[in-house]
């Protein structure tokens, strides 16, 4: 079998595998080719393929000669045109929102497996890229939030005067979450934490920050870890919590996103019209509209003295680890696929090959995108 890592389109600086994790696949006698420069930007440069075995190809080559396919963003139309009837395609594609793309790769012969629709068990943690990526997503928020902030962090005590810490106010404790309340707790802030499941209370607490509490909230705990719909009288509730929080608040970073469906507005109009000049918002879900009526994806805004930064991508701001996380995912992955030898063995009685698995033999087999369609 013939795979190839594909360079990733401009804007994205990671690689779905580094020359370490290809030279594993070289030892199962797969043949491993790399887009010519995919790994530049994670400093991982073409003789660190070579070197490990791998040979460095073009696009064009890739497309004709290989059976499977790494890539972390969606393929071009053109890219699909060139593709083998039947090769396999490994990375996240986003299905809930690209389901007529999926349509064409199903027409096309494609197998496509997007691993951001892992059912997200115990059994799945080693290969969850959505975890391993807003891990460094919520770290790299706070780093954010810290450099355009017009103050401190911490609290200082000088001779000119003291120096009260920085309000933080993060909202969905979730992986992104509890790392960004982690990260923040380090740089010396005060935080505040607002989130639907009264399960994770715990875990807020234990990380330093203050868990506010809004009762009646539907239950989530069979949401894969993902926010959940609710009812009208827990949003005016909480609305009423969140306006007094987000008043006080320095920073404000946002995670909640609900598989398939655009990101909830937490932070209002309202609610932002009455932020301090100053205060900083990192809106982790713009990629899916946002988490208040502003946020535009890759933009920063600035909205009556509130700087609102929309930014769905921030592991690709730190390439390297983010990659090797993100290898390591796709690695464990790829040992419920193939056998030991390096074939193809899909095994559909497994539910994290099956609750992946999009396109497969002409046809959209899962039931959450042919239910879009």
């Amino acid at each position: 079998m013939t795979a190839g890592i594909l360079k990733e389109p401009q804007g994205e600086n990671r690689v779905s595998l580094l020359p370490e994790q290809a030279a594993t696949l070289v030892k199962k006698g797969i043949t491993v080719l790399v887009e010519d420069g995919a790994g530049n930007n994670s400093f991982a440069i073409n003789s660190t393929y070579t070197e490990k075995g791998i040979t460095v190809a073009s696009r064009a080559e890739l497309l004709k000669q290989c059976d499977m396919f790494f890539s972390i963003n969606t393929l071009t139309e053109e890219d699909q045109a060139s593709l083998k009837p039947g090769a396999v395609l490994v990375g996240v594609f986003q299905p809930l929102f690209q389901f007529q793309t999926m349509q064409q790769w199903a027409n096309k012969g494609l197998t496509t497996f997007s691993l951001d629709m892992l059912p997200r068990t115990t059994r799945a943690q080693a290969m969850d890229v959505l975890s391993s990526q807003a891990n460094i997503a919520g770290y790299k928020a706070v780093l954010v939030a810290a450099n355009l902030f017009p103050r401190y962090f911490p609290m200082f005590m000088t001779a000119a005067g003291s120096i009260p810490p920085a309000k933080a106010l993060i909202l969905g404790a979730g992986v992104a979450g509890l790392q960004a309340i982690a990260t923040a707790k380090r740089l010396g802030a005060v935080i505040e934490v607002f989130d639907t499941r009264p399960a994770v209370k715990e875990e807020v607490m234990s990380l330093g920050a203050k868990f506010v509490e809004v009762e009646g909230a539907a239950d989530a705990s069979k949401a894969g870890g993902y926010a959940v719909e609710q009812s009208e009288e827990y949003k005016q509730k909480q609305q009423q919590k969140l306006a007094e929080s987000a008043a006080k608040a320095d920073i404000v970073i946002t995670t909640a996103q609900i598989p398939g469906k655009k990101a909830p507005i937490l932070l209002t109009e309202a609610m932002i019209a009455n932020m301090k000049a100053g205060s900083i918002i990192i809106d982790l879900a713009s990629a899916t509209g946002g988490n208040t009526p502003y946020t535009k994806n890759n933009e920063t805004i600035v909205h009556n003295g509130v700087t609102i930064l929309g930014n769905s991508n921030l592991p690709s701001t730190m390439p390297s680890d983010s990659s090797k996380l993100y290898g390591k995912n796709v690695l464990n992955f790829l040992q419920l696929i193939l056998t030991k030898e390096g074939a193809i063995n899909l095994n559909f009685d497994d539910d994290l090959v099956k609750g992946s698995c999009i396109t497969h033999a002409n046809s959209i087999v899962n039931e959450r995108v042919k239910a879009l369609l």
